[in-house]
């Protein structure tokens, strides 16, 4: 038994290496490592640069326009001085449209669940300047579920992944998760062995 014990003491140690190896931005407890690391699917920036995308084409459209300006096919009457400002304005635009789907990219990513043998840590970012960290005690947690919604959860094979604590009844979302078949089956486990804990103690 003494045996046994020293195996699960020196394979904690290792996992909890690992694990700060791994996720130097969390601060782990001396016997804690991770279970269950979840980020945003990368299908999900479609949507950001699809937008993007779109932006672009109008952008390039109306430079064609402005670059035959005074012909038939282009806007009429402009003078060198109201071209040079207008490509002035649409370069400028472009600039915007990249800045913009570069910091939507950083915002969108910022975003994670991870699952240690003790905790839950509910990563959230809104914007480059608002951000919070969620810890939530497994012991608190009551459910956790995956939910898919909508045409491009179904066609991309993404959807949230819901947990909810008990007592003040919060629920924590992260969205565009790739299918987590293995991972929500580890966390119901992981749930149900601390509340089993709980109990004998």
């Amino acid at each position: 038994m003494w045996h046994n014990y020293d195996m699960k003491e020196d394979l904690t140690k290792l996992r909890h290496a690992r694990s700060a190896k791994d996720f130097p931005g969390i601060d782990l407890e001396e016997d804690e490592y991770v279970e269950v690391a979840m980020r945003r699917s990368g299908k999900g920036l479609i949507l950001i640069w699809a937008a993007e995308a779109l932006g672009f084409v109008v952008l390039t459209a109306i430079l064609i326009l402005v670059m035959n300006g005074g012909g038939g096919s282009g806007l009429p009457g402009l003078t060198e001085a109201a071209k040079n400002y207008l490509y002035l304005v649409i370069f400028g635009l472009c600039g915007v449209l990249l800045v913009t789907g570069t910091a939507g990219t950083f915002i969108y990513k910022d975003n994670f669940l991870i699952v240690t043998n003790k905790r839950a840590l509910r990563r959230a970012r809104n914007n480059l300047l608002a951000s919070s960290m969620n810890i939530i005690e497994l012991q608190s947690v009551e459910d956790v579920s995956f939910h898919k919604s909508g045409m491009f959860d179904y066609v991309f094979g993404v959807g949230t992944v819901r947990m909810a604590t008990v007592g003040d009844e919060t629920t924590y979302i992260l969205s565009y998760v790739d299918e987590p078949h293995g991972e929500i089956k580890t966390i119901s486990k992981l749930l149900q062995k601390v509340k089993a804990k709980g109990t004998e103690n």
